[in-house]
């Protein structure tokens, strides 16, 4: 059985920053392209960013894009979210999900398998 742990996440103010990591375990981590999603309450679920299975393409929505980096460590089956600059819109859980395919999606429904999500508040 996969599982997906995220961790990191917490309170920091508006410019801060913060790493999310997500170890996956019951699976081959290098098999999955991952992604990051988030949703704010009251929100859909929406797509943050994504990692093919190799660590060689990137994909990110454009409110993040220069803030944020997504990167994979598979030798730790771990997934990263490096978020600098936070800003008060990225309050959110944020959610990590894996597919089991090569190349990187934004697409919720084409992931197979998803974490319990990391709660992000920034404020002023």
């Amino acid at each position: 059985q996969v599982q997906l742990v995220e961790s990191g996440g917490g309170s920091v103010q508006a410019g801060g920053s913060l790493r999310l990591s997500c170890v996956v375990s019951g699976g081959t981590f290098r098999s999955y392209a991952m992604g990051w999603f988030r949703q704010a309450p009251g929100k859909e679920r929406e797509f943050v960013a994504a990692i093919n299975l190799s660590n060689s393409s990137t994909y990110y929505v454009d409110s993040v894009k220069g803030r944020f980096a997504i990167f994979r460590d598979n030798a730790k089956n771990t997934l990263y979210l490096q978020m600098n600059n936070l800003k008060l819109e990225d309050t959110a859980a944020y959610y990590c999900a894996a597919r089991a395919a090569y190349g990187l999606t934004y697409g919720t429904n084409e992931y197979d398998y998803w974490g319990q999500g990391t709660q992000v508040t920034v404020s002023l």
